[in-house]
């Protein structure tokens, strides 16, 4: 039931008690879909959206970058098998089949921007058929995964009394 895993979703923390009374079914239904989910592997993993400016300071000790990949398809295979190799490396967090003007977008993790270059140019241009990348670094993180990074403003209307 879609509705077990968008509540999974926004909150990994919820009860199955709790999944059950906001879904209106039994708990025991609750737990046997739960547990399918995660032996099919549609529930991949659960984790925590960490706001590491925050724990860390203004200066972060990771740089992330999204790099935007032109590839030459490849008859029968397209773009997964670029696609695959990419997404083996260690410093690559996410890779998406995308429309526009470049074919792939990578999401990449590195300990400085030297390091994300480096990565770019020694291990992403070297991959057959990748004809030109585009490297985005994140300058600030507003939100993520539906989590929001920044405050609030605050509510400056006056209130109202009878």
């Amino acid at each position: 039931m879609r509705e077990i895993l968008e509540l999974l979703e926004r909150d990994a923390h919820l009860s199955h008690d709790t999944i059950a009374t906001m879904t209106g079914l039994p708990v025991e239904e609750v737990t046997a879909r739960i547990a399918e989910y995660e032996a099919s592997g549609v529930i991949r993993r659960y984790k925590a959206v960490i706001d590491w400016d925050s724990v860390e300071g203004q200066h972060s000790e990771s740089v992330t970058a999204f790099i935007d990949v032109s590839v030459a398809p490849a008859r029968g295979v397209g773009f997964d098998d670029v696609a695959n190799r990419i997404s083996r490396f260690g410093e690559v967090r996410s890779v998406y089949l995308v429309s526009g003007s470049h074919d792939l977008r990578c999401t990449v993790v590195g300990r400085d921007i030297r390091a994300v270059s480096d990565f770019v140019s020694q291990k992403l241009s070297t991959i057959d058929r990748v004809q030109a990348t585009a490297t985005h670094f994140v300058l600030k993180t507003h939100k993520r995964d539906g989590d929001v990074f920044t405050e609030p403003e605050p509510d400056h209307r006056l209130p109202v009394t009878p």
